[in-house]
Formats: structure tokens, C-alpha cells, sequence
């Protein structure tokens, strides 16, 4: 169970990320970058390692994550996604407190599409009574 490597996908938007996470000291990779300098705000730092958090400590598990689509904050929310369906993957145990954070569940919004006669998904034209 040491060298086993756990993979899963995490979504949000359209931003997509595949996770890699096994045992380790804690060294967090995204698009072959440090996290820091991937992801330079803190708070998508702070999001990112929430799973890690309740699963007992960041110095625990390696991660390594390829991201695309969305902006930082998607890629963020994605990449805690597949983190924490990894975790449940590596430790089932683990699951009702990832559950309990709201990191197992999906975020199903998504950006509503442009509809025809109008300028945008639900703005209209300026109507004009003369």
C-alpha cells in the first residue's frame, strides 16, 4: 500500500483535473509547478489543501494534478475535487468526514447557454413601445 498510486477526476465548470495521489512528504504538484506558484493567491492554496486537512495532514500525500479548461478558482475547486475522490479511493474510512465538508459532492453549476432572439441566456432586447 506504500507505492500504490491513486487516481481520480475532479470537474467544476469547465475546468477539469486528473489527480495522482499517493503516500509521501507532502509535495503538491499542478501542471508540473509547485502550488504556490501555480496558484498564487492564498486562498486557492487554502481550498486545495482542505481535503488534505481532514484526511489527518498535508505532509501525508503527494499530489500530482493536470489541469485544464476554467479559470484558477474552477481549477482550484476541481483539483479539491479529485483530491478528495482519491483520499475516499486510498482510505473508504475517510469518506463520511469528506462527505460531511462538502468535498465529495459536485458542483453542478454550470454557465447557461445563449438563447436565440435575445443577447444573452436571459437578457432581452431593449423593448420599444414606439
Amino acid at each position: 500500500m506504500k507505492d500504490e498510486t491513486h487516481y481520480a477526476t475532479g470537474r467544476r465548470k469547465t475546468a477539469v483535473a486528473r489527480v495522482w495521489l499517493k503516500q509521501g512528504s507532502g509535495k503538491i504538484l499542478v501542471n508540473n509547478k509547485d502550488l504556490i506558484s501555480y496558484f498564487n493567491r492564498d486562498t486557492l492554496k487554502m481550498i486545495i489543501e482542505q481535503p488534505l486537512i481532514i484526511a489527518g495532514g498535508i505532509e501525508k500525500y503527494d499530489i500530482n494534478a493536470k489541469v485544464k479548461g476554467g479559470g484558477k478558482t474552477a481549477q482550484a475547486d476541481a483539483v479539491k475535487l479529485g483530491m478528495a475522490r482519491a483520499l475516499v479511493q486510498m482510505n473508504p474510512d475517510l469518506r463520511p468526514d469528506l462527505r460531511r465538508g462538502g468535498f465529495i459532492t459536485r458542483d453542478p453549476r454550470e454557465k447557461e447557454r445563449k438563447k436565440y432572439g435575445q443577447p444573452g441566456a436571459r437578457k432581452r432586447f431593449q423593448y420599444s413601445k414606439r
